[in-house]
Parts: structure tokens; C-alpha cells; sequence
């Protein structure tokens, strides 16, 4: 059996297998009588349980006013193959309804009522008269039981097969009129008799219901900065292993990054700018508690809401300071049939874009104009011969059948192109997702249950470039009587994931890099026996995979007690284990080095390495809602309680010189052992509460508040009480803007002031520092040896401060909700200013000779400020045609206000009052030497200033500016901002006007979507592979070819020395002229999917049945060399690259 509710504002219509009903629409009607034999049989059942049977034994379907009829009224019946208008009579008698059919369709309507004759002596005013008419959408479509009611009394019916309704109302009645996804209408009778009545489509979101901080609450009624994501829409049927991709690009304020394409990476998440010098992420609750987002099926998530400001995310105290991700996931509904979901998906892969290498002939070309003495090039080889052996290969290859050869002198000369990265590359990579659920319930209770697969095999040779992931969960729901009920949660993940890292001299990435494309790739023979060449590829092939395992099993029990109207008490349990296992075995093997220069070890001595730990979890919540109203006050009470404790434990172990290469453990391995353990925990407690009041619809305050302890700081620190006040005006409600519905369907005005406490202190490894008030030291093991071993000692352990206490976060919000033209175009936009007081930094300046950090206190601050904007607009053609075209964009800055930097020292990582984060200081780029800007014994002119510590230089080096007082030398003063000699604010790294973009077009059963994403604004000093030509040993690049000689004065790139000459680091000076521009625009979906007629799914046994394709990461629009993508920049290097996915997949339900 399958329900379906078309509910109109206030009276709901409960239509069961209404497919059959769009089937009888679209293509034809048949009238089917009604002495179709049926059998019942029952004592004191529910009405409803009469029409089921007649359903499940028939090919009738019955559609009823659910707010009329009470289906659940007990009801009798005994009958042996009877007519179902029999049964319908027996049933029916004496509830005031009756039926009337349509085709295959039965509607239960109410007995018509009898007009009652009005006094001789009176007027007939309340005479009934009988009306006819037709209700259509805005195309003149009719509308299938569409609820038509007398408003304030009794008389009501739905329309039939034809949009069409009859009806016994008083004369001078109000008509309501209601449907689905339609704006309810009312209509004056005044004695009329007919009708046509045309709806028009409700593209409002005012009514739609956000998760919020232990709660729910209507979007129109929200007074904070809270997004809500459209996951069916976001997520879609894009081939994608986890949430944040989905999340990518959606919500203005979210910015979510990763900085390579291998499987299974985490991705990186940051809301509305820089929160805290001392780092963060937002905090992601699963049905209110901490869970690794990449852990969770995408398909198992119903609604994810981001909270931006303090007036939302306050609730959450101490965890709060970086916002907060709300993902709820599904759940089974009641009196619902069993109903099985299967979602599949296939992909493909290749990488996006790859670097471009210089040919053989290219790179010896630009050998020729790097200066080399004696036009020779690194180990003797003549460039000019060089050269003519290319030009022959080209045109008699055949000739070098190895392509490769050795002159007289036995100089080697390598001529044919290999393409490193298709030689470590598989033609493509596969991925394939497969998730599975049923779900359902009966009167009392509901269930779901889901089975879901993930698995990626990257697109390296091999397959040790791949991730796994297994996720099972289960939701049972049991009302044990009117006011008790509870639930169980309980979720399991399992993930594997391979990553390539060892490789050679130069690692696996590079290799792939740094090896010119003219380098030998095929085995070579040496000795007797052959041998490998020094590639990626090899070291892909040979070495072993890091190997990273990751458990998670949750349970959540929830208790849910209503005793009175209003009032819901809610206690959860939750215990979650946490295992992780990451493995790292180097091996030992032999490949022959470049230019066949002899067999080499890829390492001296093999290592295993094995780290272990897990980390038990228990959170406890207690919390009441209680909501009421007082005439056009509504009122919301919550109030609650939470403690969270984790405990974690690991162990990392290591030893040389494996024995076994086939079966390597530490105690198969007889060298050198180390090992180290670590014990961490932390709790947190806190009673939090939340008022919410609302008057007359357009008036809205809200009050949150937290009192918050964390172990995390020392015992007279650890508490603290972080409120915060919200305001809401819904100006379109107001009489005065009464005039403005036509076209302006909503707007609010929203005001926010809140402050939280962040607790979080990161370590180098980014892992929250769970004792930062306790000096530690750790030992480890010297390089020198005593009796032949070498020895244990100790670090000096930092200094610390016993007396700082939270971070606190204060922010302001304001913001506008509206919307036009019956909210068919709407959007949003809030403006915000976020002060961080008390960050934890160095407090004071100690004497270089201490030789320690001064310890953290709470002595620096920092302000954020930016903007969102959101739009949308949604319309429908006609029946068949719809559209939708959403646009985001935000941007933030952020500046440090307060900081112990009395001389304001610049430098990485170091920071002073004023600074704006992300600013890049550098030299400005004036141009090149020249000759004219030389005597003639070489030396410069007057006034033509030379790098500090440069020595000479030549025409074709950079030339920068001078700003300050000494024009003979361009220096960095004293590396001060208030010195800073020549340099100068030349960028910023912070990405700027980031924005998204999706749009889609449906008709019938297509639908085509689009999603762009992009950076408007952003510099980068690269320091990356191809940032620069390089005149030593190594790659070079078609990007980087363009550099000056005496020929080429106007290349884009400055003189290269050969061999990297001595001049060669004063040219890559940070400098203005080489800044990236690290702007973009990319293509990141393009989704087609057809969703079949109800009636050929009905013919495979489907209820629903949607075929799509889909490709990802399409394409980028950037300012950056060939194979480099902005996310990858702040790793520093080319490493696995991002991939373009092209897929197909089914979902299906029965």
C-alpha cells in the first residue's frame, strides 16, 4: 500500500496509489463496475483497513478527505465475494459519508446535505443552492482532487477525473479551495451556480521547516543566519564518495576545499573567513552528535543546515566557534507500507588536466639558450649533437629502434618522448556506488534500514590508489502509547583507503615532475637481468601503498515524552568507537637511475611501520521543548543538558630492515625498533536554553544562552557563559504593505548579536591540543651511539600558561529575506562583522637566548567581516515546462586588531596589528635588465639598483623597483612593516567573491541540471614545479619556455642560468610581476536524468523508476599553467591530480 498526501493549507487530502490516478490522465478511462467480488472479514478494525483490502483485491484506488472522514473509527464486516458497493454501503452507514466513482477511482464524499427551508417570515439568505464548476492550474490543466470546502462549515468535496466538482452550499457562502503545491483561493458564491476556478502554482519556502540546534523551526520564522541545503538537489545523482562534495560551492559562506584527487581525501571546511589564528573547523553533528562527515552515505542524508552566526550556533557553546553543519538523516514514516529503494552509480575518470612537458627537441633548444660553457649540458653530451640526433630520430625513427643511442665516446643521448604520466596513468579509473533501503511502519511504529557500497580505484597503474567504504544503518521508531515514545539509531562504517606516496629520489609525484620527457621508460638490462627505469611509474608498480583503516560504530537511544499539549522531554544516549589503523610497509627494490647511470636502491633499509588506536565516545542529551500560544502570542520554550567525553588511545611502532617482503610485520624486522603511545581525553558539559517568541506573525524575538565548561583549559578557566539575541520584522505582513502582495510576497528584516567560546588549540598535525596547559615532553631516540646503541632522551617541553582561559567570539548579523512575485524569486542577504578577543599567542617577547616560545595566552584579537547573497528563481511554463536558476556569492576578510608585535616583524606565520590575513609582501616587478642599463666593464649606471647580495647581473635579470632611500640596492629594510626597505603589499592569498551558480530545466519526466562554482579574486605565489624554467637537471615545461635571451627581450620569463646558476634565486624573489592570479570558474556538474511514466515503471513491477548521466568536474576556466587547479596551490607541489568523471546510474523503487 502507498500513501500520498495532498495536503492543502489545513485540510489534507490522503490519496492511496494516486499513480493510477496520472495514469488514468494521461492516457485513457475506463469504467470499471462495481460488483467486482470481495472477501472480508473483520470484527472492530479500522475503517481504513476496509479500503486497503478493497485496494489489495481490486483494481479500485480510494482517495477521501482526511481531515473529514475518520479512517480510524472501528468498524465491522463479513463478507464472502460480495460487490464492493455492498460493502462501501454496509461500511459507510451512518458516518454521513458516501462514495461516488470515476473510472477505476472511488472518492468518499460527504452525504450531501438537505437545504433547510427558511422561516416564511424571513428572508432566505441561508437557502442552499447548488454549484457546479472546474478548477485548473494557471494552463488551463484540471486539477485532480483538489479539496473544495465551505469555509466555516461542513459541505466539502474533491474534484473529480476532470478537474470538475459539484456541491450543495448557502447561497451567499466563501468557497476554499485547496491543492498540493498550489496557493490556497477563496471565492465569494453570491447565488452563483458556476465556476471555473483557476490555481496558481506555491512557490513559497516560508513554510518550510529547518533543522536547527535541538529543534525545528519555519524558515519564515527564523530570526539567525541559517542556510538550508536542497540535498536532493546538491546531491543529486552526481558520482561522488561523500557529503562535502555535494556541499561544494552551494551555501554562500561555506567554502569547502580539497587539495588533490586521490580516493577517499578529506576534504577541508570553513564558514564565513578566518575564525582564530590558531585554526578549526565548523562542527558537524549527525542527529545532534559528532560524526566524521566522510563516514556518512550521501544517500542516507535528509537535510543538511549550515549555522553561520553566533544567534543560531550559540546553542552549541564551546564547539560552536567555527558554525556548525546539522546533517539529519532519514527516517521511516508511519502507516506506510514496506518500500525498497536501489540507487546505483558507475563512473569513469581521467585527470582533468595534466601538466605540459617540453619535447626532447623543445628542451635541448632551450638548452641551447641557457649559456652553457662549451655548448655542453650536465654530464658532457654537446647540445649541437644532441640536437642533430633528435632531428634524425624524427625523421627516420626506425633507426633507433631504442630511442636511444651512445655516440664514440660513449656519451648517452636520449631522443624519444615519453609521456611520464601516461605511463603511471590507467586508461581510466572506476567508481561505483550502490545503496540500498527499505523503509516503512504501521500505526505506531516506523522504521528505515540501508545497506550502502563506495568504492573508487583511482587512475593509476595498479590498484593501490583506491578507497572503500561499507555503511549500514538502522531507525526504529515505537510509540509505546500516546506520550512515550522511543528510537534507535544505530550506524556502522567501514573504509580502506590506498594511498601512493614512496617513490625513488624524488617521491612518486615528483618524479613524474622532475623527469624530462626525453628520459628512457623502458626496462633495461643489466648484468644478465632487467631492470626497471627510475619512472613514477615504477615506483607505483613496486613499492607498497600507505593503507588506511577506519571504523566507526554509532549507537543513539532516544526517548521522547510528551505528557502534555506542547510539551516534548527528549533524552539521547549516544556511544560511538572509533578504530583507525594505518599501515606503512617501504620496501626494498632495485631500478636502473637516469641515463642509465647504474642500479639504484630505492631506499637503504626497508621499514614497517603500524600505527593503532581507538576512541570511545558517550554524549548525553536532555532536553524540553515546550511550545504555546496566548491569542496571536506564540511562545517556544527549550532548555537542556549535554556532556560529551572522549577517550583516545594509539600506538606507533616501527622497525627496519624487513625480512619477508611478502608478509611484513615488526617482528619479522631486525633492525632498529621505535615506539611511542599516546593517551588523550577531554569532556564537555554544558545547560543550554533557547525562547522564541512570536507576535502576530510579523514580530519575532529569540534569546539563546550556553554555559559551557571544557577540560581543555586549566580548572579555574574552564567555564564560561556565551548568550546571544536575535530579531526578526516581516515587513510584507504589515496593513501598510497590503498593496505591495501582488508582487512582493515576503520580506524580513533579521538582526543577530551573539558571542561563543572556542576551546579548540590545534597541534602541527591538526588535532586539537587536549592538554595545552600541561608542559609535556616526549622521548626519542639520538644519532649518536653509546656501546653501539643509540640513545634515549627527551624534548624540552614548551612553556605554558596556567592562567588562559576560552576564545571568545562575538558577532553581528543583519539581514534581509524576500521575495517576489508569489516567492517564485526570493533570496537572501546578510551582512556580518565577527570580533575573536582573546586568542590564544605568544605574550610576550623573550630573549633569543631563552630558546623557547613564550607561552600562550589569551593576547591577541581578530575582526572578520563579509556579505552573502543568495537568489533564486523557480517558475513554471506550463504542465510539462519548468525552470530553475539559483546564483550565490559571499566574500569575508579578515584583520588582526590586537598581537604582542611591538617592531611589526613580517614573515610567514607571524603576524602584527593591522595585518590583513592572506597579504603577500614582495618586490614590485619594473622590468628586465637591459643593456643600456650597463657600462661598458659591466657595472651599473648610477641609479640603477641591484638585489642586496646579488654580486652582478646581467641583462635579462629582474629589475625591481625602488621605493625607498637608497637607490643603489633593492633590499628588505628591516623585514618590518613599518621598514620594509623595497618591498610591499603585492596580494592576498584569501580567496575572494566566491560563487555558484545552478540552473535547471525539466519537462515531463527530464530534467537537465547545471552547477558551476568559481573564485572571483585571488593571488598566489606559487611554488609549485612550473612555477619557474629551471637550467639544471630536470623538466622543463611549454609553459615555461618563454624566457629571456639576447634574441627574446620580451619573453614573459627572466634569464636563466644554466645549471641554476648564481643569480637564480634573486629572479624568483617573491615579486608582483609572477603573482598568480588564482581566479576561476568551473564547470563542476551537467546532469540529465529521465524519471519514466508511471505506467511503464508499473510494467517493470516499480513503483518509480529515474535513469541519469552525469559528468563531473567538466572543465575550469583559470589563469593557472596546464595541469595546475587553485585548490591545488597551497600544497606547494603537483601531486595527484583531479579528475573529470563521466557516469550513469538507475534508482528504482518498489
Amino acid at each position: 500500500m502507498k500513501f500520498y498526501k495532498l495536503s492543502g493549507i489545513g485540510y489534507p487530502v490522503k490519496i492511496h496509489k494516486f499513480y493510477i490516478l496520472l495514469f488514468a490522465l494521461c492516457f485513457y478511462n475506463i469504467a470499471y463496475g462495481q460488483n467486482q467480488p470481495i472477501t472480508v472479514s473483520m470484527k472492530n478494525q479500522p475503517l481504513l483497513k476496509v479500503f486497503e483490502i478493497i485496494e489489495d483485491q481490486t483494481d479500485f484506488s480510494i482517495a477521501y478527505n482526511q481531515t473529514k472522514l475518520d479512517v480510524k473509527q472501528k468498524v465491522s464486516a463479513n463478507f464472502v465475494r460480495e460487490a464492493v458497493s455492498s460493502v462501501l454501503n454496509s461500511v459507510l452507514k451512518g458516518t454521513g459519508f458516501t462514495y461516488r466513482q470515476e473510472g477505476k477511482h472511488i472518492i468518499i464524499i460527504p452525504v450531501p446535505a438537505k437545504a433547510e427551508a427558511a422561516p416564511n417570515n424571513t428572508t432566505s439568505t441561508q437557502q442552499s443552492i447548488k454549484i457546479r464548476g472546474t478548477v485548473t492550474d494557471a494552463q488551463g490543466e484540471p486539477l485532480i482532487g483538489a479539496n473544495v470546502l465551505v469555509d466555516g462549515g461542513k459541505q466539502a468535496t474533491i474534484t473529480d477525473m476532470n478537474g470538475e466538482f459539484s456541491l450543495e452550499v448557502p447561497a451567499n457562502s466563501k468557497l476554499r479551495v485547496t491543492y498540493i503545491g498550489y496557493v490556497t483561493q477563496e471565492v465569494t458564491v453570491k447565488n452563483k451556480t458556476l465556476f471555473n476556478i483557476q490555481l496558481q502554482e506555491d512557490t513559497q519556502t516560508m513554510d518550510e521547516v529547518v533543522v536547527i540546534g535541538f529543534g525545528t523551526q519555519k524558515k519564515v520564522n527564523m530570526t539567525g543566519a541559517v542556510a538550508s541545503v536542497n540535498i536532493k538537489e546538491s546531491l543529486g545523482d552526481r558520482p561522488i564518495t561523500n557529503v562535502s562534495a555535494a556541499l561544494q560551492g552551494v551555501v554562500p559562506g561555506l567554502k569547502i576545499e580539497s587539495t588533490t584527487g586521490t580516493p577517499g581525501d578529506d576534504m577541508t571546511y570553513n564558514i564565513r573567513g578566518t575564525t582564530s589564528i590558531n585554526g578549526g573547523e565548523p562542527l558537524v553533528l549527525v542527529n545532534n552528535v559528532p560524526m566524521d562527515i566522510n563516514m556518512i552515505d550521501p544517500q542516507d542524508i535528509e537535510s543538511v543546515s549550515i549555522l553561520k552566526d553566533a544567534a543560531s550556533a550559540a546553542i552549541y557553546g564551546a564547539r560552536a566557534a567555527f558554525g556548525v553543519i546539522l546533517i539529519t538523516t532519514k527516517q521511516g514514516k508511519k502507516d506506510m507500507a514496506p518500500r525498497f529503494n536501489y540507487n546505483n552509480n558507475f563512473s569513469f575518470s581521467k585527470a582533468s588536466e595534466l601538466p605540459q612537458k617540453a619535447s626532447p627537441l623543445e628542451s635541448v633548444l632551450a638548452y641551447k639558450e641557457m649559456g652553457w660553457a662549451n655548448d655542453t649540458y650536465v654530464d658532457g653530451k654537446n647540445i649541437t649533437q644532441w640536437e642533430g640526433y633528435i632531428r634524425d630520430y624524427q625523421a627516420n625513427p626506425s633507426n633507433y629502434p631504442n630511442g636511444y643511442i651512445f655516440d664514440d665516446q660513449g656519451n648517452l643521448f636520449l631522443m624519444r618522448e615519453n609521456d611520464m604520466f601516461a605511463d603511471m596513468m590507467d586508461n581510466f579509473g572506476f567508481m561505483q556506488n550502490h545503496s540500498f533501503s527499505v523503509s516503512g511502519g504501521s500505526q505506531r511504529t516506523s522504521y528505515r534500514l540501508s545497506l550502502g557500497y563506495t568504492g573508487e580505484d583511482g587512475i593509476l597503474v595498479t590498484d593501490k590508489d583506491k578507497f572503500d567504504r561499507i555503511n549500514m544503518s538502522s531507525f526504529l521508531s515505537v510509540d509505546v502509547n500516546k506520550w512515550l515514545t522511543t528510537q534507535l539509531d544505530i550506524r556502522y562504517a567501514n573504509s580502506t583507503q590506498n594511498k601512493v606516496e614512496q617513490g625513488g629520489r624524488n617521491g612518486v609525484w615528483g618524479s613524474a615532475m622532475h623527469l624530462p620527457s626525453y628520459h628512457n621508460i623502458l626496462p633495461y638490462e643489466q648484468d644478465g637481468i632487467e631492470y626497471p627505469a627510475e619512472t613514477s611509474a615504477t615506483f607505483v608498480r613496486y613499492g607498497e601503498p600507505r593503507v588506511i583503516k577506519k571504523t566507526n560504530l554509532r549507537t543513539l537511544g532516544r526517548v521522547i515524552i510528551s505528557p502534555l499539549k506542547g510539551l516534548k522531554i527528549t533524552g539521547e544516549y549516544t556511544y560511538n568507537r572509533i578504530t583507525e589503523y594505518n599501515r606503512m610497509y617501504v620496501n626494498k627494490y632495485k631500478y636502473i637511475g637516469f641515463n642509465f647511470t647504474g642500479l639504484l636502491n630505492n631506499v637503504e633499509n626497508s621499514r614497517y611501520a603500524l600505527t593503532q588506536g581507538f576512541t570511545n565516545y558517550n554524549a548525553i542529551n536532555a532536553f524540553a521543548n515546550y511550545d504555546f500560544s496566548i491569542g496571536k502570542h506564540d511562545i517556544s520554550i527549550m532548555g537542556g543538558y549535554n556532556q560529551e567525553e572522549s577517550h583516545k588511545e594509539s600506538q606507533w611502532s616501527q622497525r627496519t630492515d624487513v625480512l619477508l617482503e611478502n608478509l611484513p610485520s615488526l617482528s619479522g624486522s631486525t633492525g632498529t625498533a621505535s615506539v611511542t603511545d599516546s593517551f588523550d581525553e577531554y569532556a564537555i558539559r554544558g545547560l543550554f536554553y533557547r525562547v522564541n517568541y512570536t507576535y502576530d506573525g510579523k514580530y519575532m524575538f529569540e534569546a539563546n544562552g550556553r554555559y559551557d565548561g571544557t577540560s581543555r583549559f586549566p580548572k579555574d578557566s574552564r567555564f564560561g557563559f556565551f548568550p546571544s539575541f536575535s530579531a526578526g520584522w516581516r515587513i510584507s505582513e504589515e496593513a501598510f504593505m497590503k498593496n505591495t502582495k501582488s508582487f512582493l510576497s515576503n520580506l524580513k528584516l533579521r538582526a543577530s548579536w551573539g558571542s561563543i567560546g572556542n576551546q579548540i588549540i590545534l597541534k602541527p598535525d591538526n588535532t586539537p591540543e587536549n592538554y595545552p596547559y600541561i608542559p609535556s615532553m616526549s622521548p626519542y631516540l639520538t644519532e649518536w651511539l653509546v656501546d653501539g646503541q643509540k640513545t634515549t632522551t627527551l624534548n624540552a617541553p614548551a612553556m605554558v600558561s596556567s592562567s588562559f582561559s576560552w576564545e571568545k567570539v562575538y558577532t553581528l548579523d543583519f539581514g534581509v529575506d524576500f521575495g517576489f512575485f508569489d516567492n517564485r524569486f526570493n533570496g537572501t542577504f546578510d551582512w556580518y562583522r565577527r570580533d575573536t578577543k582573546g586568542m590564544l599567542a605568544p605574550g610576550m617577547d623573550l630573549p633569543w637566548v631563552v630558546g623557547a616560545t613564550a607561552a600562550k595566552q589569551n593576547a591577541a584579537d581578530l575582526k572578520t567581516y563579509g556579505w552573502e547573497l543568495e537568489l533564486n528563481w523557480r517558475d513554471r511554463i506550463n504542465k510539462d515546462w519548468s525552470y530553475r536558476i539559483g546564483f550565490n556569492l559571499y566574500d569575508s576578510q579578515s584583520e588582526i586588531t590586537k598581537y604582542n608585535n611591538e617592531t611589526n616583524l613580517l614573515g610567514d606565520k607571524i603576524y602584527r596589528k593591522g595585518m590583513k590575513m592572506g597579504e603577500i609582501w614582495g618586490y614590485v616587478t619594473d622590468r628586465f635588465y637591459t643593456e643600456d642599463d650597463f657600462n661598458a666593464d659591466g657595472t651599473l649606471k648610477p641609479g640603477i639598483p641591484i638585489p642586496k647580495g646579488a654580486g652582478k647581473v646581467f641583462p635579462g635579470d629582474v629589475l625591481y623597483k625602488n621605493f625607498d632611500d637608497d637607490t643603489e640596492t633593492i633590499w628588505s629594510g628591516e623585514g618590518t612593516a613599518d621598514n620594509p626597505g623595497d618591498q610591499r603589499i603585492i596580494g592576498n592569498s584569501t580567496p575572494r567573491f566566491h560563487y555558484g551558480i545552478t540552473a535547471g530545466i525539466s519537462w515531463k519526466g527530464l530534467d537537465l541540471s547545471i552547477f558551476l562554482r568559481g573564485v572571483g579574486k585571488r593571488d598566489y605565489w606559487r611554488t609549485d614545479q612550473i612555477a619557474w624554467p629551471t637550467g639544471g637537471w630536470g623538466s622543463l615545461f611549454k609553459e615555461t619556455l618563454d624566457f629571456w635571451t639576447p634574441t627574446n627581450t620580451n619573453a614573459y620569463y627572466p634569464r636563466v642560468y644554466s645549471n641554476d646558476g648564481v643569480n637564480t634565486s634573486y629572479n624568483h624573489w617573491k615579486q608582483s610581476k609572477y603573482l598568480a592570479n588564482a581566479s576561476y570558474l568551473k564547470l563542476q556538474n551537467i546532469t540529465l536524468s529521465y524519471t519514466l511514466p508511471k505506467v511503464w515503471s508499473q510494467r517493470l513491477y516499480f513503483d518509480d523508476v529515474k535513469v541519469f548521466f552525469s559528468g563531473e568536474n567538466l572543465y575550469t576556466w583559470d589563469h593557472l599553467p596546464e595541469g595546475l587547479e587553485t585548490d591545488m596551490l597551497s600544497k606547494g607541489a603537483w601531486e595527484y591530480p583531479f579528475m573529470r568523471k563521466f557516469s550513469f546510474g538507475i534508482n528504482v523503487t518498489f
